[in-house]
Protein backbone atom coordinates (compact mmCIF):
# COMPACT_ATOMS: atom_id res chain seq x y z
CA UNK A 1 0.00 0.00 0.00
CA UNK A 2 1.40 3.49 -1.20
CA UNK A 3 -0.17 6.55 -0.33
CA UNK A 4 0.28 9.94 -2.02
CA UNK A 5 -1.06 13.96 -1.16
CA UNK A 6 -2.49 14.46 -4.33
CA UNK A 7 -5.13 17.51 -6.05
CA UNK A 8 -5.36 21.11 -4.59
CA UNK A 9 -3.03 20.91 -1.46
CA UNK A 10 0.16 20.15 -3.53
CA UNK A 11 -1.44 22.30 -6.42
CA UNK A 12 -2.04 25.71 -3.52
CA UNK A 13 1.36 24.63 -2.12
CA UNK A 14 3.32 25.73 -5.80
CA UNK A 15 1.43 28.69 -6.25
CA UNK A 16 2.13 29.67 -2.54
CA UNK A 17 -1.13 29.40 -1.38
CA UNK A 18 -2.27 28.77 2.01
CA UNK A 19 -3.35 24.70 1.99
CA UNK A 20 -6.58 23.88 3.41
CA UNK A 21 -7.57 20.59 3.04
CA UNK A 22 -5.39 17.67 2.03
CA UNK A 23 -6.40 14.11 0.31
CA UNK A 24 -4.75 11.43 -0.42
CA UNK A 25 -5.01 8.40 -3.18
CA UNK A 26 -3.80 5.07 -2.32
CA UNK A 27 -2.28 2.58 -4.97
CA UNK A 28 -1.96 -1.11 -4.28
CA UNK A 29 -4.63 -1.58 -1.48
CA UNK A 30 -8.32 -2.64 -1.75
CA UNK A 31 -10.86 -1.61 0.50
CA UNK A 32 -10.87 -4.65 2.86
CA UNK A 33 -7.01 -3.50 3.54
CA UNK A 34 -8.10 -0.57 4.52
CA UNK A 35 -10.76 -1.25 6.80
CA UNK A 36 -8.32 -3.64 8.13
CA UNK A 37 -5.64 -0.64 8.54
CA UNK A 38 -8.66 1.09 10.91
CA UNK A 39 -9.62 3.79 8.29
CA UNK A 40 -13.23 4.08 7.97
CA UNK A 41 -15.45 4.33 4.93
CA UNK A 42 -17.37 7.33 3.57
CA UNK A 43 -17.66 7.08 -0.19
CA UNK A 44 -21.03 6.53 -1.64
CA UNK A 45 -19.84 6.13 -5.62
CA UNK A 46 -16.16 5.25 -5.28
CA UNK A 47 -14.49 3.97 -1.90
CA UNK A 48 -13.14 6.74 0.00
CA UNK A 49 -12.03 6.68 3.33
CA UNK A 50 -10.99 8.18 6.85
CA UNK A 51 -7.52 7.89 8.18
CA UNK A 52 -8.24 6.93 12.08
CA UNK A 53 -6.16 9.67 13.26
CA UNK A 54 -6.14 12.78 10.72
CA UNK A 55 -9.77 12.08 9.45
CA UNK A 56 -8.45 13.25 6.23
CA UNK A 57 -9.89 11.61 2.97
CA UNK A 58 -8.28 8.63 1.45
CA UNK A 59 -8.94 7.73 -2.04
CA UNK A 60 -8.37 4.41 -3.77
CA UNK A 61 -6.58 4.93 -7.14
CA UNK A 62 -9.34 4.46 -10.07
CA UNK A 63 -9.83 4.52 -13.64
CA UNK A 64 -13.31 5.05 -14.62
CA UNK A 65 -15.30 4.66 -17.78
CA UNK A 66 -18.26 6.39 -19.79
CA UNK A 67 -21.47 4.65 -19.72
CA UNK A 68 -23.99 7.41 -20.08
CA UNK A 69 -24.25 11.10 -20.54
CA UNK A 70 -23.95 13.65 -17.77
CA UNK A 71 -22.10 14.02 -14.50
CA UNK A 72 -23.28 10.26 -12.69
CA UNK A 73 -22.72 8.59 -16.33
CA UNK A 74 -19.33 6.68 -15.27
CA UNK A 75 -17.92 3.00 -14.29
CA UNK A 76 -15.23 2.93 -11.92
CA UNK A 77 -12.29 0.60 -11.35
CA UNK A 78 -10.13 0.92 -8.29
CA UNK A 79 -8.91 -2.92 -7.35
CA UNK A 80 -4.98 -2.74 -6.86
CA UNK A 81 -3.74 -2.69 -10.23
CA UNK A 82 -4.77 0.91 -10.78
CA UNK A 83 -1.28 2.53 -10.83
CA UNK A 84 -0.63 6.62 -9.87
CA UNK A 85 -0.28 7.73 -12.81
CA UNK A 86 -3.61 5.65 -14.47
CA UNK A 87 -5.45 8.01 -11.53
CA UNK A 88 -3.72 11.14 -12.29
CA UNK A 89 -4.70 10.81 -15.77
CA UNK A 90 -8.42 11.16 -15.08
CA UNK A 91 -8.42 14.21 -13.51
CA UNK A 92 -9.75 17.05 -15.36
CA UNK A 93 -6.27 19.99 -15.21
CA UNK A 94 -2.66 18.83 -15.25
CA UNK A 95 -2.57 21.46 -11.94
CA UNK A 96 -4.91 19.34 -10.31
CA UNK A 97 -2.91 16.41 -11.48
CA UNK A 98 0.57 16.11 -9.11
CA UNK A 99 0.91 13.67 -6.84
CA UNK A 100 3.50 14.51 -3.82
CA UNK A 101 5.51 11.27 -2.26
CA UNK A 102 6.23 11.59 1.91
CA UNK A 103 9.68 12.81 1.00
CA UNK A 104 8.01 15.80 -1.06
CA UNK A 105 8.97 14.62 -4.30
CA UNK A 106 6.29 15.11 -6.89
CA UNK A 107 4.88 13.30 -9.22
CA UNK A 108 4.07 15.00 -12.32
CA UNK A 109 3.62 12.78 -15.66
CA UNK A 110 1.29 15.56 -17.05
CA UNK A 111 3.74 19.15 -16.39
CA UNK A 112 1.30 20.64 -14.21
CA UNK A 113 4.19 22.19 -12.39
CA UNK A 114 5.07 23.78 -15.29
CA UNK A 115 1.54 24.88 -16.28
CA UNK A 116 1.62 26.30 -13.11
CA UNK A 117 4.45 28.32 -13.51
CA UNK A 118 2.99 29.36 -16.80
CA UNK A 119 -0.42 30.21 -14.87
CA UNK A 120 -2.08 28.58 -17.46
CA UNK A 121 -5.20 26.12 -17.07
CA UNK A 122 -4.96 23.26 -19.27
CA UNK A 123 -7.31 19.92 -19.84
CA UNK A 124 -4.96 16.00 -18.92
CA UNK A 125 -6.66 14.44 -21.92
CA UNK A 126 -9.46 14.31 -24.08
CA UNK A 127 -11.48 12.41 -21.37
CA UNK A 128 -12.06 16.11 -20.50
CA UNK A 129 -15.30 15.80 -22.62
CA UNK A 130 -16.67 13.21 -20.48
CA UNK A 131 -17.84 15.04 -17.83
CA UNK A 132 -19.33 18.10 -18.68
CA UNK A 133 -19.46 19.22 -15.16
CA UNK A 134 -15.57 20.20 -15.88
CA UNK A 135 -16.27 23.35 -17.51
CA UNK A 136 -18.21 24.65 -14.71
CA UNK A 137 -14.92 23.43 -12.59
CA UNK A 138 -12.21 25.48 -15.18
CA UNK A 139 -14.75 28.94 -14.94
CA UNK A 140 -14.38 28.62 -11.55
CA UNK A 141 -10.96 28.13 -11.22
CA UNK A 142 -10.69 31.00 -13.15
CA UNK A 143 -12.82 32.81 -10.68
CA UNK A 144 -10.26 31.42 -8.29
CA UNK A 145 -6.96 32.50 -10.27
CA UNK A 146 -7.24 34.95 -12.48
CA UNK A 147 -5.66 37.93 -10.22
CA UNK A 148 -2.12 35.41 -10.30
CA UNK A 149 -2.46 35.38 -14.05
CA UNK A 150 -4.19 32.03 -15.08
CA UNK A 151 -5.98 31.82 -18.54
CA UNK A 152 -7.50 28.77 -20.22
CA UNK A 153 -5.25 27.34 -22.73
CA UNK A 154 -6.79 27.53 -26.21
CA UNK A 155 -6.54 24.04 -27.08
CA UNK A 156 -8.63 23.82 -23.69
CA UNK A 157 -11.45 26.60 -24.87
CA UNK A 158 -11.48 25.05 -28.19
CA UNK A 159 -12.47 21.14 -26.38
CA UNK A 160 -15.12 23.17 -24.10
CA UNK A 161 -16.58 24.58 -27.02
CA UNK A 162 -16.58 21.39 -28.89
CA UNK A 163 -18.64 20.08 -25.70
CA UNK A 164 -21.09 22.52 -25.74
CA UNK A 165 -21.63 22.11 -29.45
CA UNK A 166 -22.01 18.56 -29.22
CA UNK A 167 -24.72 19.02 -26.70
CA UNK A 168 -23.18 18.08 -23.34
CA UNK A 169 -23.61 21.39 -21.12
CA UNK A 170 -27.35 20.10 -22.00
CA UNK A 171 -27.01 17.26 -19.19
CA UNK A 172 -25.55 19.26 -16.81
CA UNK A 173 -27.59 19.36 -13.50
CA UNK A 174 -29.32 22.03 -11.52
CA UNK A 175 -27.84 20.97 -8.13
CA UNK A 176 -24.31 21.05 -10.23
CA UNK A 177 -24.16 24.39 -11.94
CA UNK A 178 -25.66 26.21 -8.38
CA UNK A 179 -22.56 24.38 -6.78
CA UNK A 180 -20.50 25.25 -8.92
CA UNK A 181 -21.45 29.10 -9.38
CA UNK A 182 -21.93 29.54 -5.77
CA UNK A 183 -17.56 28.22 -5.41
CA UNK A 184 -17.30 31.09 -7.95
CA UNK A 185 -19.00 33.95 -6.52
CA UNK A 186 -17.27 33.44 -3.08
CA UNK A 187 -13.87 33.77 -5.43
CA UNK A 188 -11.72 36.52 -5.63
CA UNK A 189 -13.02 37.31 -9.10
CA UNK A 190 -16.45 35.96 -9.81
CA UNK A 191 -16.67 38.06 -13.13
CA UNK A 192 -13.94 36.01 -14.32
CA UNK A 193 -16.59 32.91 -13.83
CA UNK A 194 -19.12 34.27 -16.37
CA UNK A 195 -16.71 35.34 -18.83
CA UNK A 196 -15.04 32.11 -19.15
CA UNK A 197 -18.90 30.67 -20.50
CA UNK A 198 -19.27 33.24 -22.56
CA UNK A 199 -16.30 32.40 -23.78
CA UNK A 200 -16.41 28.79 -24.46
CA UNK A 201 -20.25 29.74 -25.61
CA UNK A 202 -21.60 27.62 -22.34
CA UNK A 203 -22.87 31.03 -20.72
CA UNK A 204 -25.89 30.92 -22.99
CA UNK A 205 -27.18 27.21 -21.86
CA UNK A 206 -26.14 27.39 -18.35
CA UNK A 207 -27.28 31.30 -17.98
CA UNK A 208 -29.64 32.24 -20.42
CA UNK A 209 -30.70 34.88 -18.57
CA UNK A 210 -27.62 36.59 -18.11
CA UNK A 211 -25.99 35.86 -21.72
CA UNK A 212 -28.98 37.86 -22.95
CA UNK A 213 -27.97 40.76 -21.27
CA UNK A 214 -24.42 41.29 -23.80
CA UNK A 215 -24.82 43.37 -26.81
CA UNK A 216 -28.20 45.57 -25.33
CA UNK A 217 -27.27 49.10 -24.95
CA UNK A 218 -28.56 51.78 -22.04
CA UNK A 219 -27.98 55.14 -22.99
CA UNK A 220 -24.60 56.58 -22.65
CA UNK A 221 -25.28 59.40 -20.83
CA UNK A 222 -25.69 56.69 -17.37
CA UNK A 223 -23.84 54.36 -18.88
CA UNK A 224 -20.42 54.95 -20.55
CA UNK A 225 -19.90 51.27 -21.32
CA UNK A 226 -22.91 51.14 -22.94
CA UNK A 227 -23.42 47.48 -23.12
CA UNK A 228 -25.81 45.75 -20.30
CA UNK A 229 -24.07 42.46 -20.03
CA UNK A 230 -20.65 44.04 -19.34
CA UNK A 231 -22.06 46.78 -17.08
CA UNK A 232 -23.47 43.20 -14.68
CA UNK A 233 -19.81 42.01 -14.83
CA UNK A 234 -18.37 45.23 -13.50
CA UNK A 235 -21.34 45.77 -11.23
CA UNK A 236 -20.70 42.16 -9.68
CA UNK A 237 -16.66 43.44 -9.46
CA UNK A 238 -17.90 46.22 -7.23
CA UNK A 239 -20.14 44.41 -5.16
CA UNK A 240 -17.18 41.90 -5.01
CA UNK A 241 -15.22 44.53 -3.58
CA UNK A 242 -17.37 45.65 -0.72
CA UNK A 243 -18.83 42.49 0.31
CA UNK A 244 -17.56 38.61 0.57
CA UNK A 245 -21.32 37.36 0.91
CA UNK A 246 -22.46 34.34 -1.63
CA UNK A 247 -26.22 36.99 -1.08
CA UNK A 248 -24.75 40.34 -2.41
CA UNK A 249 -22.51 38.87 -4.92
CA UNK A 250 -25.31 37.03 -6.75
CA UNK A 251 -27.77 40.13 -6.37
CA UNK A 252 -25.55 41.75 -8.14
CA UNK A 253 -25.42 39.05 -11.01
CA UNK A 254 -29.46 39.69 -11.06
CA UNK A 255 -30.21 43.45 -10.43
CA UNK A 256 -30.33 44.38 -14.36
CA UNK A 257 -31.70 40.65 -16.06
CA UNK A 258 -35.13 42.49 -16.94
CA UNK A 259 -33.00 44.81 -19.56
CA UNK A 260 -32.21 41.30 -21.58
CA UNK A 261 -36.49 41.89 -22.46
CA UNK A 262 -36.66 45.56 -22.86
CA UNK A 263 -38.76 46.08 -26.27
CA UNK A 264 -36.48 46.82 -29.03
CA UNK A 265 -38.59 50.01 -29.79
CA UNK A 266 -37.72 52.05 -27.03
CA UNK A 267 -34.04 50.63 -26.58
CA UNK A 268 -31.46 51.98 -25.28
CA UNK A 269 -33.90 52.62 -22.31
CA UNK A 270 -35.32 49.94 -20.12
CA UNK A 271 -38.25 51.30 -18.70
CA UNK A 272 -40.25 48.52 -16.59
CA UNK A 273 -37.08 46.61 -16.42
CA UNK A 274 -37.38 46.14 -12.77
CA UNK A 275 -40.32 44.29 -12.53
CA UNK A 276 -38.79 41.79 -15.74
CA UNK A 277 -35.47 41.55 -13.84
CA UNK A 278 -37.41 40.38 -10.47
CA UNK A 279 -39.99 37.87 -12.96
CA UNK A 280 -36.57 36.43 -14.47
CA UNK A 281 -34.42 36.28 -11.37
CA UNK A 282 -37.37 34.03 -9.68
CA UNK A 283 -37.13 31.80 -12.84
CA UNK A 284 -33.87 31.49 -12.56
CA UNK A 285 -33.59 30.77 -8.92
CA UNK A 286 -36.42 28.36 -9.03
CA UNK A 287 -34.52 26.30 -12.16
CA UNK A 288 -31.09 26.31 -10.06
CA UNK A 289 -32.87 25.76 -6.79
CA UNK A 290 -30.89 28.83 -5.62
CA UNK A 291 -31.55 28.50 -1.33
CA UNK A 292 -34.41 31.08 -0.80
CA UNK A 293 -32.44 33.53 1.30
CA UNK A 294 -30.16 34.03 -1.43
CA UNK A 295 -33.40 34.39 -3.50
CA UNK A 296 -34.91 36.75 -2.13
CA UNK A 297 -32.24 39.51 -1.80
CA UNK A 298 -31.91 39.08 -5.48
CA UNK A 299 -35.46 39.24 -7.00
CA UNK A 300 -35.87 42.38 -3.98
CA UNK A 301 -32.88 44.05 -5.37
CA UNK A 302 -33.98 43.74 -9.35
CA UNK A 303 -37.44 45.15 -8.26
CA UNK A 304 -36.65 48.27 -6.37
CA UNK A 305 -32.60 48.92 -7.24
CA UNK A 306 -33.60 51.80 -9.35
CA UNK A 307 -35.94 53.39 -6.18
CA UNK A 308 -32.42 53.74 -4.19
CA UNK A 309 -30.79 55.03 -7.02
CA UNK A 310 -33.33 57.72 -7.02
CA UNK A 311 -34.90 57.89 -3.73
CA UNK A 312 -34.68 61.48 -2.88
CA UNK A 313 -37.07 62.48 -5.57
CA UNK A 314 -39.48 59.91 -3.83
CA UNK A 315 -42.38 61.00 -1.92
CA UNK A 316 -43.19 59.89 1.64
CA UNK A 317 -45.53 57.83 0.58
CA UNK A 318 -43.88 56.25 -2.14
CA UNK A 319 -40.75 55.74 0.43
CA UNK A 320 -43.17 53.97 2.83
CA UNK A 321 -44.50 51.70 0.25
CA UNK A 322 -40.98 50.73 -0.66
CA UNK A 323 -39.44 50.42 2.60
CA UNK A 324 -42.49 48.22 3.58
CA UNK A 325 -41.58 45.93 0.19
CA UNK A 326 -38.08 45.62 1.30
CA UNK A 327 -39.38 44.33 5.22
CA UNK A 328 -36.98 46.76 6.26
CA UNK A 329 -38.34 46.42 10.31
CA UNK A 330 -37.95 42.20 10.26
CA UNK A 331 -34.93 42.60 7.70
CA UNK A 332 -32.34 45.20 8.34
CA UNK A 333 -29.66 42.89 8.03
CA UNK A 334 -31.06 42.02 4.30
CA UNK A 335 -31.76 45.90 3.47
CA UNK A 336 -27.71 46.34 3.77
CA UNK A 337 -26.43 44.28 1.71
CA UNK A 338 -29.79 45.74 -0.74
CA UNK A 339 -27.86 48.79 -0.59
CA UNK A 340 -24.15 47.36 -0.80
CA UNK A 341 -25.29 46.33 -4.26
CA UNK A 342 -27.09 49.67 -4.99
CA UNK A 343 -23.70 51.10 -4.52
CA UNK A 344 -21.99 48.85 -6.73
CA UNK A 345 -24.64 49.19 -9.13
CA UNK A 346 -23.80 53.30 -9.49
CA UNK A 347 -20.12 52.24 -9.59
CA UNK A 348 -19.80 49.31 -11.98
CA UNK A 349 -20.26 51.95 -15.03
CA UNK A 350 -17.00 53.15 -17.03
CA UNK A 351 -15.05 55.65 -15.40
CA UNK A 352 -17.27 55.42 -11.95
CA UNK A 353 -15.95 53.17 -10.09
CA UNK A 354 -14.98 56.02 -7.09
CA UNK A 355 -18.55 57.06 -7.05
CA UNK A 356 -19.85 58.51 -3.91
CA UNK A 357 -23.41 56.94 -3.16
CA UNK A 358 -25.35 59.67 -1.19
CA UNK A 359 -28.01 57.98 -1.23
CA UNK A 360 -27.29 54.69 1.00
CA UNK A 361 -26.66 57.26 3.99
CA UNK A 362 -30.33 58.84 3.31
CA UNK A 363 -31.97 55.58 2.96
CA UNK A 364 -30.69 54.37 6.14
CA UNK A 365 -32.23 57.86 7.84
CA UNK A 366 -35.69 56.90 6.38
CA UNK A 367 -35.35 53.48 7.22
CA UNK A 368 -34.55 54.39 10.78
CA UNK A 369 -37.66 56.38 10.96
CA UNK A 370 -39.72 53.92 9.11
CA UNK A 371 -38.74 51.53 11.91
CA UNK A 372 -39.57 53.83 14.70
CA UNK A 373 -42.82 53.85 14.14
CA UNK A 374 -44.84 52.48 17.25
CA UNK A 375 -47.17 49.95 15.12
CA UNK A 376 -48.51 48.30 18.54
CA UNK A 377 -49.23 51.02 20.05
CA UNK A 378 -51.11 51.71 16.85
CA UNK A 379 -52.83 48.76 16.50
CA UNK A 380 -54.09 48.75 20.57
CA UNK A 381 -55.48 52.20 20.06
CA UNK A 382 -57.41 51.36 16.48
CA UNK A 383 -61.32 50.92 17.66
CA UNK A 384 -61.49 48.96 13.90
CA UNK A 385 -59.01 46.52 14.06
CA UNK A 386 -59.47 46.00 10.11
CA UNK A 387 -57.91 49.73 9.58
CA UNK A 388 -54.38 48.61 11.30
CA UNK A 389 -52.71 48.74 8.39
CA UNK A 390 -53.76 51.50 7.25
CA UNK A 391 -53.58 53.43 10.18
CA UNK A 392 -49.42 52.50 10.66
CA UNK A 393 -49.06 53.46 6.89
CA UNK A 394 -50.42 56.65 7.79
CA UNK A 395 -48.15 57.21 10.91
CA UNK A 396 -45.13 56.10 8.59
CA UNK A 397 -45.55 58.06 5.92
CA UNK A 398 -46.62 61.33 8.42
CA UNK A 399 -42.57 60.23 10.21
CA UNK A 400 -40.71 59.81 7.05
CA UNK A 401 -42.61 63.71 5.68
CA UNK A 402 -41.37 65.28 9.07
CA UNK A 403 -38.15 63.85 8.98
CA UNK A 404 -37.52 64.94 5.24
CA UNK A 405 -38.99 68.39 6.21
CA UNK A 406 -36.37 68.68 9.39
CA UNK A 407 -33.65 68.85 6.98
CA UNK A 408 -32.57 65.61 5.60
CA UNK A 409 -32.16 67.33 1.99
CA UNK A 410 -34.72 65.76 0.30
CA UNK A 411 -37.61 68.36 0.95
CA UNK A 412 -41.18 66.46 1.63
CA UNK A 413 -43.91 65.99 -0.87
CA UNK A 414 -47.51 64.80 -0.84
Amino acid sequence: MKHYLVGGAVRDRLLGLPVVDRDWVVVGSTPADMLQAGFRSVGKDFPVFLHPDSHEEYALARVERKTGPGYHGFEFTTDSSVTLEEDLSRRDLTINAIAQRDDGELVDPYNGKEDIENRVLRHVSDAFVEDPVRILRVARFMARFRHLGFTIAEETLELMRSMVRDGETDNLVAERVWQEMSGALKARSPDAFFSALRDCHALVVVLPEVDALFGVPQPARWHPEIDSGIHTLMVLQQASLASGELDVRFAAVCHDLGKATTPAEILPSHHGHEKRGAALSEGLCERLRVPRKTRDLAVLTARWHTHSHRSRELTPSKLATFLQAMDVVRKPERFEQYLLVCEADARGRLGHDGTDYPQAAFLRGVAEVFRQVDSAAIARATPDKTTIPERIREARVLAIGDYLNRGSGAGARD
